[in-house]
């Protein structure tokens, strides 16, 4: 899995151009799910970034999680962090996982997420909706997770 964190002020959504969602200070995910993902990687990543040290305590270092600051969390899934752009000029998407084993693993994220209680308030995009986000990046602050790359390996 691939996810892009924001570091933010505030993120809205308009879903399909009818649906408005919004959250606070806290993190927008961009959530690619790759194939060969499992349930496995999605609850690591639900464990992870909440708790990752990205916000500024009163010395101005980032020593704050998400948890530590009672942050909002906007989830959005997002197919194209699969784009391989080696060849051509048009990216491959050959690398994100099928849409039905996707939207499985995007919804595990988003519940693990909400079980883990580690986030204020959470809201979500719609799997293969037509999504439009605006959002004060606030930092800004971006980080890249790739579970290929962070996750231990298992045998």
């Amino acid at each position: 899995m691939k996810a892009v964190l924001q570091r933010i002020s505030k993120a809205d959504i308009t879903i399909d151009g009818t649906e408005h969602k919004q959250v606070g200070r806290g993190i927008l995910v961009l959530l690619g799910v790759m194939e060969g993902d499992t349930e496995a990687q999605a609850e690591f990543l639900a464990k992870k970034i909440p708790q990752l040290r990205i916000f500024e305590d009163e010395q101005g270092k980032m020593n704050l999680s998400l948890e530590d600051i009672q942050g909002e969390m906007m989830i959005v899934s997002n197919f194209t962090l699969g784009a391989d752009c080696k060849k051509g000029r048009r990216p491959s998407y050959t690398k994100s996982a099928r849409p039905d084993t996707a939207q499985k693993l995007y919804q595990d994220f988003v519940e693990s997420m909400a079980q883990n209680e580690l986030v204020s308030h959470l809201e979500t995009g719609r799997f293969g909706a037509d999504m439009q986000i605006a959002l004060v990046n606030d930092g800004p602050v971006t980080i890249i997770l790739d579970t290929d790359e962070i996750q231990p390996k298992t045998n």
